[in-house]
């Protein structure tokens, strides 16, 4: 059988889809940045503790790079008739120094976890149970992802990085088709976003509640202000236009976080000049922290464009 070969003339490259990420931030950064939330979201729904999700995706990361060094590929299908997956052994120690939690808490959480039945270990192996956390198939993520691809490859053919556009229902078949491997840099993206934002707020229930202030404030701005702008100015419009904030009651809403802790979390972040608060207790993004943010915030497009590249160059073959 004749293997057909792509064009490498047709492949796109990071820098390109990292600059363009950074260009036409005002397009796409309230686009990804709303489904990031989302995600959070559901992570915080199904688990009621980042950490514990935190650890068992780690966990199951290392099941998919099992399987890629293996060049063993699996559907969507083929990965969700499982209720069980194998998982590598692992230590406290391991899960500490890699995920950033204090050895003592990493400890309470794996028992924590062992106690539910979402770790197992059995005669020959440790298993994670996915039926033990009410597991919800990825397919808003999936649908997310795949219209997110698809306005950034609209935009890579107006700049003619790409010849054709690829439509979003196109990147859903390309993501389902060859899930383990695209899952595993999917979780590539996610895992140092949450650790590069929790090493900047101190746990990640504050980035969540921050992350939900910045959306409201993107959204915001998308719809008032019509001008294409790049990352930088995006956000210093964000500062200088008087946009609606976003009361505790909504956030706890949106989060599924507890009202209490929300405004726990909400007086820290006022206490550290990272938000305002006006005299209808909404808040708002402050522009201190708008400045400080914007390192963090560069490494994570830089994942994300690494991301996109290898989507996108997969559904070209």
């Amino acid at each position: 059988m004749k293997v057909q070969i792509p064009d490498i003339s047709n492949q796109v490259y990071k820098e390109e889809i990292q600059d363009l990420l950074e260009s036409e931030y005002s397009t796409l950064g309230p686009v990804w940045v709303n489904y990031q939330m989302q995600w959070m979201n559901g992570v915080y729904t199904a688990f009621k503790n980042h950490d514990k999700f935190l650890i068992v995706i780690y966990l199951l990361k290392k099941t998919l790079d099992f399987y890629s060094r293996s060049f063993i590929k699996l559907s969507y299908e083929e990965f969700y008739q499982m209720d069980t997956v194998a998982i590598d052994k692992f230590s406290i120690a391991e899960i500490s120094y890699e995920l950033n939690i204090p050895k003592e808490s990493a400890r309470r959480k794996i028992k924590e976890l062992v106690d539910i039945g979402i770790i197992k270990k059995t005669k020959k192996n440790i298993i994670i149970d996915r039926s033990s956390y009410g597991q919800v198939k990825p397919v808003d993520t999936i649908k997310r992802i795949s219209r997110f691809l698809a306005s950034l490859t609209n935009l890579c053919l107006d700049k003619k990085i790409l010849k054709k556009k690829i439509e979003s229902k196109d990147l859903e078949i390309i993501i389902k088709n060859n899930f383990s491997y695209i899952w595993k840099i999917y979780y590539e993206l996610q895992i140092p976003m949450m650790l590069n934002y929790k090493k900047t707020f101190k746990d990640l229930e504050t980035f969540h509640i921050f992350g939900t202030c910045v959306v409201n404030q993107h959204l915001d701005n998308q719809k008032l202000n019509k001008l294409k702008m790049s990352r930088d100015d995006f956000i210093d419009s964000i500062i200088q236009t008087k946009l609606s904030g976003i009361n505790a009651m909504s956030i706890s809403d949106i989060t599924n976080i507890p009202r209490a802790t929300v405004i726990r979390k909400l007086k820290k972040l006022i206490k550290s000049k990272s938000l305002t608060i006006d005299e209808k207790k909404l808040y708002r993004l402050s522009g201190n922290f708008a400045e400080k943010l914007k390192p963090a915030q560069k490494i994570v497009l830089d994942q994300l464009a690494n991301f996109s590249t290898k989507v996108i160059n997969l559904s070209l073959m």
